[in-house]
């Protein structure tokens, strides 16, 4: 993920075709997505727009916050006392807790989540009598809708593997039951407080981490009474996150940030 920073604003009609070139692994800086910060500022906030290494806009990253967060502190443009931005018309509260050999330890409130079909915008008809969606073999998924400001199907499974989510990611993620896609998360049995999680995003395919998929597995978790409300450990290939999710599923992610390289593209 990579934080540019636009003091004029981005140019909307080329913006898409500058985001795959940034995030191209072969040409460019390489990146599973970008974060532009805005030159106009919403009532003295700074403004987000978020985009796919494909160029397609999205609505909400939870890893893609904690680095503008972490960009944010870095510049001395925030603090150490919570501070808000704004995406996607939503207001977002992010606190920098440490910083310890070039390592943020940041928190992002990401608000109230909601769970059902209407959240990720699902028709119902895609569903059987059970709420199940029929898989690409024929046998039926027991799936949970969530949405975290951005739609996500999460599935929990007996063992995750790559093979499964090969085969379940893109076929959800692009159901035609869905009204713009979602995220796939296959979520493995439950070990105290932890889970583990393979993740297929939109726009993406699979990603080793996904802030916002951490925060949707565990409110389906939740949810589901697997777990009691507090706090979570999602484990994924690319690391751990830490999710607290309340009785009201009001969620709080955080996690580390560590700064990979800066530079000024020309």
């Amino acid at each position: 993920m990579t934080t540019s920073s636009s003091r004029k604003g981005p140019n909307g009609s080329r913006l898409p075709d500058t985001v795959a070139e940034i995030c191209d692994r072969n040409h460019g800086v390489g990146a599973d997505g970008i974060v532009v910060l805005l030159g106009e500022r919403l009532e003295g906030l700074p403004q987000l727009r978020m985009f796919n290494p494909d160029g397609s806009e999205f609505e909400r990253s939870g890893n893609g916050l904690r680095i503008l967060a972490a960009y944010l502190y870095r510049e001395d443009r925030v603090g150490d006392t919570p501070f808000e931005v704004t995406v996607g018309g939503d207001l977002i509260r992010m606190t920098v807790h440490d910083v310890q050999d070039g390592t943020y330890d940041i928190s992002v409130e990401m608000g109230q989540a909601r769970v059902g079909p209407d959240s990720v915008g699902l028709n119902t008809s895609s569903l059987d009598s059970s709420g199940r969606i029929l898989g690409p073999d024929g046998s039926y998924l027991n799936v949970i809708p969530v949405s975290i400001g951005n739609p996500h199907l999460v599935v929990f499974v007996p063992e995750v593997s790559n093979t499964i989510l090969e085969s379940l990611g893109p076929f959800l993620a692009t159901h035609s039951g869905l009204s713009n896609g979602a995220n796939v998360q296959l979520v493995g049995p439950l070990v105290g407080n932890r889970l583990e999680a393979a993740i297929w995003e939109r726009g993406v395919g699979p990603t080793s981490a996904s802030g916002t998929s951490a925060c949707a597995v565990a409110v389906a978790a939740i949810w589901s009474k697997k777990l009691d409300p507090g706090a979570v450990m999602i484990d994924t290939i690319g690391g751990s996150l830490e999710v607290h999710v309340n009785a009201e599923l009001e969620v709080v992610l955080r996690g580390p940030v560590t700064e990979v390289c800066t530079g000024t593209l020309i």
